[in-house]
């Protein structure tokens, strides 16, 4: 088993919460030993200059980032136009940031059944929802809620005039799955 490729992919689907030493040698099965070996050969493949990531010690978690000498690039990619349309994931986080602010993260991904951290950063970078302030859950969550960008990108005066919950229910009750506008071709 290729446990540096292990590593790299836990790392990459932890995300922005990172993983510790213990949750990685618990989850490896290996020693710390080991793991720092294996850490610091993977640090060393991404110090190569043509790779866009690195791994960095946050905290006390271990994390996939982006070298801040491409940070130019990573900004011209939020900044650009032609990326500021939002995917139907992005909508789907904003929705639910918007119906239960402040919100975290973790109760964002709870509601959501996927992590959303990327979302969240793009969102901020965007300046659809902003951090404002911590929640009192263990480990203090960065509370976060919608902006009055948000507000202009969908044309909105105000949260309230957000469809009530009631009224979105009623027109998934009224669709038929089974009746769709794509037909089944006889076979011959």
């Amino acid at each position: 088993m290729n446990l540096k490729g292990v590593l790299e992919g836990i790392l990459f689907v932890v995300g922005d919460d990172g993983a510790t030493i213990e949750e990685l040698t618990d989850i490896l099965e290996i020693s710390e030993e080991e793991l720092k070996n294996l850490i610091l050969d993977l640090k060393k493949d991404y110090e190569s200059l043509d790779r866009g990531i690195r791994i960095s010690i946050l905290g006390d978690a271990f994390k996939l980032t982006t070298k801040s000498e491409h940070k130019k690039y990573y900004e011209k990619l939020l900044q650009n136009e032609e990326n500021n349309t939002l995917s139907n994931s992005a909508i789907e986080t904003l929705a639910i940031i918007a119906y239960n602010e402040p919100i975290t993260r973790v109760e964002v991904d709870e509601i959501r059944g996927v992590s959303s951290g990327f979302l969240i950063r793009k969102l901020v970078a965007k300046g659809l929802i902003k951090e404002v302030g911590k929640s009192d859950l263990p480990g203090r969550p960065i509370l976060y809620k919608t902006t009055s960008d948000f507000l202009d990108y969908f044309n909105m005066k105000s949260l309230e005039d957000l469809p009530k919950i009631e009224e979105i229910k009623e027109v998934i009750d009224d669709i038929d799955l089974y009746d769709s506008k794509y037909q089944e071709e006889e076979i011959i």
